[in-house]
């Protein structure tokens, strides 16, 4: 009977410990990693959350840019991680996409674990200025014409833009070839300088871009309009159903990070989240902020991996 005592004890005394170690975290600064370049949606995302979230833990938050191998390069050195003040600000293309694609380093779904989903952003098909095309159906006509002429940009291979775009090619029954680069931001100079004609980028990457009148929007892939495009139709309402797709992100950490640093995590950047001016921020960029649970987003990280390892098996998509 002495046994139930000391095992209370215990008990006791391992939930002061963990308290105590989530009240100590951090002892230093953190990294937040994005897995493409500056000005792309991911590095927005983080930044809206860095600035916010130093403050709150008293400790500074580090943006750190690691671009390369669709923005799974950054997901390794996560995963890898050791010191106990790295994570990542996931996106759908590195943690539902490239599992799909790539032979990766490390296992998505057991090496990382789901912190805190902070967004989605819906995609959106620009083109270059002197492109001559106004609509979706004027972009068709124009590719049907010059087969394999006309170039797409992306962030990189398996990201939301070549999911986008393949489902466009196969749903309008046209031939685009594929330029990936190393994230959204040199792929815009690109296309506004017209080495590259159209991309499927995500709304915060374009949309300093289309309402500076640099670029011109011809649709949303979206079931709905953006507030922030108002007048840019749905690639449904242009004529072309079965293309919609958006990107989400969320911080992920190592999975031997302590549970109560991940809910330390959880807390701190759900406050950041709900600032308004936090909030200001991320929907003057396309942001749909739909709040859950560290548990509803393990649940839509497993439901979104087998949504896209689906569509990639059915459409055949594969890494050019």
């Amino acid at each position: 009977m002495k046994l139930l005592p000391a095992l209370l004890v215990a008990a006791c005394a391992l939930a002061v410990q963990t308290q105590t170690m989530a009240q100590d975290w951090p002892s230093k600064p953190v990294r937040i990693l994005v897995g493409s370049a500056p000005g792309g949606g991911t590095d927005a995302m983080a930044r809206a959350v860095a600035d916010r979230l130093g403050p709150l833990l008293k400790q500074a938050v580090v943006v750190e840019n690691r671009p390369g191998a669709s923005n799974t390069l950054a997901a390794d050195v996560t995963a890898k991680s050791t010191d106990g003040h790295t994570m990542i600000m996931g996106v759908s293309t590195a943690h539902a996409i490239a599992p799909h694609l790539l032979k990766l380093g490390y296992d998505s779904n057991k090496d990382l674990v789901p912190v805190v989903f902070v967004g989605a952003v819906p995609n959106v098909l620009v083109v270059n200025n002197a492109l001559p095309v106004d609509s979706v159906q004027s972009l068709i006509k124009l590719a049907k014409s010059q087969p394999g002429q006309l170039n797409y940009a992306t962030s990189g291979a398996g990201s939301t833009q070549h999911i986008a775009a393949e489902l466009f090619k196969d749903q309008a029954g046209v031939f685009i070839t594929h330029i990936p680069y190393r994230g959204s931001g040199p792929a815009l100079i690109d296309l506004v300088g017209g080495q590259v004609q159209l991309s499927f980028d995500t709304m915060p990457s374009v949309i300093g871009q289309i309402k500076s009148g640099r670029i011109k929007p011809l649709a949303v892939a979206a079931a709905q309009r953006n507030p922030q495009l108002p007048n840019v139709p749905t690639m449904a309402e242009a004529g072309l159903k079965g293309v919609e797709m958006s990107a989400w992100y969320g911080i992920y950490m190592p999975s031997s990070t302590p549970k109560a640093v991940q809910d330390r995590v959880y807390a701190e950047v759900t406050k950041v989240l709900a600032m308004p001016e936090t909030q200001s921020r991320l929907s003057a960029i396309g942001a749909d902020l739909t709040p859950m649970t560290q548990a509803q987003f393990a649940q839509f990280h497993t439901a979104e991996n087998k949504r896209y390892g689906d569509l990639i098996r059915k459409k055949n998509i594969k890494l050019d």
